[in-house]
């Protein structure tokens, strides 16, 4: 198995991420994608021993996501974000466990009990987290996936509902994400959030 962490300067927390999938005694290997980060992202991953991709120009979310996915051979891949709060490694031990025993194909980590902003956008809408255990053959099949960008996780849910793929939701106890304004200040986060949900939408308008 092996934990996919896509990464746009997220040099702040990233570390943290890092020590908690090297905890999984599931994982066999842990990758950072760099996506063109200017801050010191990919230098803390490599002084943690974790194999570092890094792509210029930046290719967005789903960009990085299929670009982790081409430099392992691991049959299950586990991704999560570069940014969360409160990760354990009995969190990613579960996101892993349904697919490793058969019962799914697919697992969406959903946060409860975190942060309330992020614990009530995922109840909303569950569909968009970023932390999921997937085979990597529906990774590899998934149509344009590397064009996707922020919708990226819209694309992966829906390829999973037309193919009948089983999925399972698992929630991650107290565990909540920072958001963006806090991260790059109000004006620039808000401004990259309106993008994030533009590139979300185009991936819902296409057919």
């Amino acid at each position: 198995m092996a934990a996919i962490v896509p990464a746009y300067n997220e040099a702040h927390t990233v570390g943290d991420i890092l020590h908690v999938l090297q905890q999984c005694p599931d994982i066999d290997e842990v990758i950072v994608v760099n996506d063109g980060s200017s801050d010191d992202t990919a230098e803390i991953a490599a002084r943690l021993g974790v194999r570092v991709l890094n792509l210029y120009p930046n290719r967005g979310k789903g960009g990085a996501m299929k670009a982790g996915a081409q430099v392992t051979t691991a049959d299950i891949l586990l991704f999560i974000d570069a940014d969360l709060l409160g990760l354990k490694d009995s969190h990613c031990c579960d996101l892993l466990r349904p697919v490793l025993d058969g019962r799914a194909d697919m697992t969406i980590g959903v946060f409860v009990g975190g942060r309330p902003a992020t614990t009530l956008a995922q109840k909303i809408t569950p569909f968009l987290s970023g932390q999921r255990a997937i085979r990597r053959e529906i990774i590899e099949d998934i149509p344009e996936l590397e064009e996707s960008r922020y919708g990226v996780e819209v694309a992966i849910s829906r390829y999973a509902a037309s193919k009948c793929i089983r999925v399972e939701k698992v929630l991650l106890q107290d565990v909540s994400q920072i958001m963006k304004e806090e991260k790059q200040g109000f004006l620039p986060g808000a401004k990259n959030r309106f993008k994030m949900y533009w590139e979300i939408l185009k991936v819902l308008g296409q057919k």
